[in-house]
């Protein structure tokens, strides 16, 4: 890991990598349209550092896509049993009659950051301390401080934002080094980072909050109660508990898959799904789930590959969702 920049997130790193400026893979400012012209350009260049994409020699079949319409909407068979989702526990039934299922992050424009005393072990130690104001925080991660996006009035707080999707600010499909590391800014669209989230859950048990909204304003949210990420020697494998929710479980067919990027082709398929589904995921043989793909705006959208930010069991593979968040917190607070 590298020192975090000044007030954002820690710098991308372009040594030895793809040879693209960090600035163009932080476009964080100006309005989402003005973005996709030179977020085009920075897929066609990735494209082309990858063995096998526009312009390779090697040939692959595509990826299998899942289904368009969520199997859940049109009724599952037992082949499908691992995508239909699990009944609600009491608790989620509970907090759903309270009214907190909405989504909690920041929305329109940035948040005034809160930085308050720290650095904290994780955003849960710094809601112990009385500190129940959602904001960034700065954390202490070893020899290292990040800064992150705590959400303390969600559901007794403690959450840390670990990704987060909202206006299509911030260019996803990127390499391996700065997935490790992190982009984007704690109070707007930002990854934490491959290895901060490592850090954080090698420390005790956690869970895994998912929030999910559509271009309708209809908001899912699924809930796993046990995460992890093992470290870098094995790709940041995904280690996940149960699931409860009413998103459906698109998650649970990447467990103990290794994190890929289009630089780092670690999954389960013979052709290269990052850069099918251009973004960076733990994906299997393709993805249920891509919530680093591409942000279409509107939802529906046309793409042979499915490269949208999509949970297969809310919206289906051919919506690109308007928000999406993870948030995880020590399990024993």
């Amino acid at each position: 890991m590298r020192p975090r920049e000044a007030g954002g997130t820690l710098a991308p790193s372009t040594a030895g990598g793809s040879g693209l400026e960090g600035a163009d893979l932080q476009a964080g400012g100006g309005p989402p349209c003005g973005l996709v012209s030179q977020q085009s350009s920075l897929i066609a260049r990735l494209e082309r550092l990858c063995p096998g994409g526009a312009g390779g020699q090697q040939q692959v079949l595509p990826p299998p896509l899942v289904p368009v319409v969520p199997v859940s909407l049109v009724g599952g068979t037992s082949d499908n049993s691992r995508l239909d989702p699990a009944p609600e526990s009491q608790r989620d039934q509970t907090l759903r009659q309270q009214g907190t299922l909405a989504f909690p992050l920041p929305a329109g424009h940035p948040a005034v950051p809160t930085r308050p005393a720290g650095p904290w072990q994780d955003c849960a130690e710094a809601h112990r301390a009385g500190h129940g104001q959602s904001g960034v925080y700065e954390l202490r991660l070893g020899r290292h401080v990040v800064s992150a996006w705590c959400e303390q009035q969600l559901e007794g707080g403690g959450w840390t934002v670990i990704q987060r999707r909202q206006d299509g600010s911030v260019n996803f499909f990127t390499t391996w080094q700065h997935y490790k590391a992190g982009f984007g800014q704690p109070d707007g669209e930002y990854w934490l980072g491959l290895e901060p989230v490592h850090q954080l859950t090698s420390r005790g048990d956690n869970e895994l909050l998912v929030l999910l909204e559509d271009w309708g304003g209809r908001g899912a949210r699924a809930h796993y109660d046990g995460f992890s990420l093992e470290p870098e020697s094995d790709h940041y494998r995904l280690r996940l508990g149960q699931y409860h929710g009413d998103a459906g479980d698109s998650l649970s067919w990447h467990n103990d898959k290794p994190f890929s990027t289009v630089d780092r082709d670690r999954d389960s398929y013979s052709g290269n799904c990052a850069l099918y589904h251009r973004g960076g995921w733990w994906y299997h043989a393709c993805a249920h789930s891509n919530l680093n793909g591409v942000w279409h705006r509107g939802g529906h959208y046309r793409n042979r590959y499915q490269d949208g930010v999509y949970w297969a069991e809310f919206r289906g593979g051919a919506y690109s969702l308007k928000k999406a968040a993870m948030l995880i917190r020590p399990l024993r607070l």
